[in-house]
């Protein structure tokens, strides 16, 4: 074990070899007894499966703002040339755009909705804070997708997270087919740490947030991985909503379907697992990637 701002390393990883380390923390931190709006069956399930998938946290017409919203932020010269935005690499389009909470009040007020805002503190038993926020655009026609990994890897080893204490939500702002590059996850794979292995390089973000590269697996570890839980594959309407554990395994594929996927996905943490220094790189990821404003969502 190694420490970092006196605290423990229970799960190590970016060392010589690949290691599996047991979950040594809860997946539902809040007591099932607990008011709110997410229904016990739901949290065992959750705690079960790693995720949770709600057919339509937001109406329609409540989707056509944000929608209006993400095409306003991606058209802007002035948020492109913000760091913040991230850009494919072969078309040049933009494939994220992160701390958009704080870019536009009209996220902050969705961070702020109680159906959002208010699951994560049932789930995660305290007040909540936004780790990270981001808009993902994938449109058609050839956006690449993401590699296999565990955020919680990430968020460990270069943000700095202790412990398995954090939900995300992805919502669909377009519809998500079986065949436009949706969210894949491996049920049940977030009771399970997989440290990876290689050293990280210095400034790696700036090159995983377009292809991961450090922190991803092995064929080996995902092949046992996909054999003994399977592979889930998200779709749903726009307004729909997947939530799922910071440890849950998942990835998706390209997009060279006609179809646009886009959604607004929020990472929450609870206030009592606030970020140190990172566990497994040279230096921390920008504030924007990793926040360092633990200020609870009210």
């Amino acid at each position: 074990m190694t420490t970092t701002t006196n605290v423990t390393d229970r799960y190590p990883t970016r060392g010589a070899t690949e290691v599996a380390t047991p979950r040594q923390d809860p997946v539902v931190w809040g007591s099932p007894d607990t008011p709110g709006p997410v229904p016990a069956g739901d949290l065992r399930a959750l705690d079960r499966d790693g995720f949770l998938a709600i057919d339509q946290l937001i109406g329609p017409d409540e989707v056509a703002v944000y929608r209006r919203e993400l095409e306003r932020l991606t058209t802007d010269p002035a948020i492109r040339a913000d760091e913040r935005s991230i850009v494919e690499p072969q078309s040049k389009e933009i494939r994220s755009v992160f701390e958009v909470h704080r870019i536009s009040e009209v996220f902050a007020n969705l961070v702020r909705d109680e159906r959002v805002v208010g699951r994560a503190r049932q789930i995660l038993g305290s007040d909540v804070y936004v780790h990270q926020s981001r808009i993902n655009v994938k449109p058609g026609f050839g956006a690449s997708g993401f590699y296999w990994h565990s955020d919680f890897e990430t968020w460990h080893a270069e943000d700095g997270l202790p412990n398995m204490r954090t939900i995300s939500v992805s919502i669909a702002l377009t519809e998500n087919y079986d065949t436009n590059g949706g969210l894949m996850i491996m049920p049940g794979s977030h009771k399970t740490f997989l440290g990876c292995a290689g050293a990280t390089p210095k400034d790696n973000y700036k090159k995983s947030l377009q292809m991961q590269d450090a922190g991803t697996p092995s064929d080996e570890a995902l092949t046992k991985m996909a054999s003994e839980h399977g592979i889930k594959l998200f779709t749903g309407k726009a307004g729909s909503a997947t939530w799922f554990d910071c440890n849950c395994m998942h990835g998706s594929g390209d997009n060279i379907t006609p179809f646009p996927r886009s959604n607004v996905f929020i990472v929450f943490n609870s206030v009592e697992n606030t970020a140190v220094e990172p566990f497994a790189a040279p230096v921390r990821r920008p504030d924007f990637i990793g926040a360092r404003d633990f200020t609870p969502v009210k």
